[in-house]
């Protein structure tokens, strides 16, 4: 992708390291990229000296566990998404050896237009553990006193490959992305921009969200011409190794791994209880029991979601003893539950 097509530049702050990222920044609606705040971690030191380096600490931590690898021909140039007629997905997933692969893309580092390898996201704990003892950020921030993160809403991730494109998409979910090894640019864009980027299937996509049907690297403004709005709205983080950058859940975000070789360690996390599930789950029942009704059904439908659910929690209450007001009060572990029961008990009927 052009360097030129989004202009506007994340926010950049300095002086902050692994362990004193300011709280804001963790609640923040913006992204923000933090220079230079995980550059002691050892993996981002090795890397610094060789991807031979670099490589040997994840051998060292490499449980044996096969993982899920892409795998793509070289004349995909590393854009990982579909194929000519969006029949398929342009690479193939497979369980695989990591210390295999992590010897190919040692060798692949040397050659031009090398195939892709590419380890997706894969929990770090699982897969190379006793790595983070020494690659970690502290979350013991203001901001999740009323909402502490564990094990459960907290995931510790790691991406490895050459050089990549995923598609603009969004997660569900807020993260911290921190470049490890090789470079990284990000193309960011708020989630109302959802419209301009022309979002591609639901049930075919590389890894969950649906992914952007603009090819950023030369896209066709004939064809997309509303993205001509969304790189209005967009922003660009250039990522070194040592940086980290905040990413508010939902926004949307094009990711290029630019180097011979590349690590990113990545955090996701929710501050809702576990127990009341993900909110993809409301969607994709919406799309089964509410898109196809009447113009005129959906549109008093958005009217009772806009009023219950996306506007002020405390208004359909206001005028309701605190005694009564039942699933419109806190939703707790137990009242999430029965909640949940009675949902599954309808949709079984």
């Amino acid at each position: 992708m052009s360097e030129m097509i989004v202009a506007n530049k994340v926010e950049q702050i300095e002086g902050f390291n692994a362990d004193n990222i300011p709280d804001e920044i963790f609640c923040s609606d913006k992204p923000v990229l933090i220079k230079q705040a995980v550059r002691d971690w050892p993996l981002v030191k090795a890397g610094m000296q060789s991807v031979a380096s670099a490589i040997d600490i994840l051998r060292q931590h490499y449980s044996g566990h096969p993982a899920p690898v892409y795998f793509a021909d070289a004349e995909t140039k590393g854009y990982l998404a579909y194929n000519q007629d969006v029949s398929a997905l342009n690479f193939k997933s497979q369980k695989a050896d990591l210390a295999v692969v992590l010897n190919e893309l040692l060798e692949f580092s040397e050659i031009p237009n090398p195939p892709v390898r590419y380890i997706p996201s894969n929990i770090a704990d699982v897969f190379f553990p006793g790595l983070r003892a020494a690659h970690e950020i502290n979350f013991n921030k203001q901001c999740f006193v009323n909402a502490p993160l564990s094990n459960a809403n907290l995931l510790y991730g790691i991406w490895i490959g050459n050089r990549t494109t995923a598609p603009c998409h969004y997660d569900a979910q807020s993260n911290m992305a921190c470049c490890v090894a090789g470079q990284r640019r990000f193309t960011l864009f708020p989630p109302e921009q959802i419209h301009n980027l022309y979002p591609g299937p639901l049930d075919l996509t590389p890894g969950g969200p649906a992914i952007s049907m603009v090819d950023f690297r030369n896209p066709d403004f004939d064809r997309y011409p509303r993205f001509a709005e969304a790189v209005k709205a967009g922003l660009v983080a250039e990522m070194e190794p040592g940086d980290v950058l905040y990413i508010p859940c939902m926004w949307w975000h094009h990711v290029e791994s630019l180097a011979p070789f590349n690590i990113l360690i990545q955090y996701w996390w929710n501050t809702f209880p576990k127990v009341q599930g993900q909110a993809i789950n409301a969607f994709e029942l919406a799309l089964l029991s509410i898109r196809d009704r009447p113009m005129q059904e959906k549109m008093a439908w958005k009217h009772i979601f806009d009023y219950y659910i996306f506007g002020d929690s405390n208004i359909p209450r206001e005028h309701i003893p605190n005694s009564a007001w039942g699933t419109l009060g806190t939703i707790d572990d137990a009242l999430a539950r029965q909640m949940r029961t009675k949902i599954i008990n309808k949709l079984n009927r």
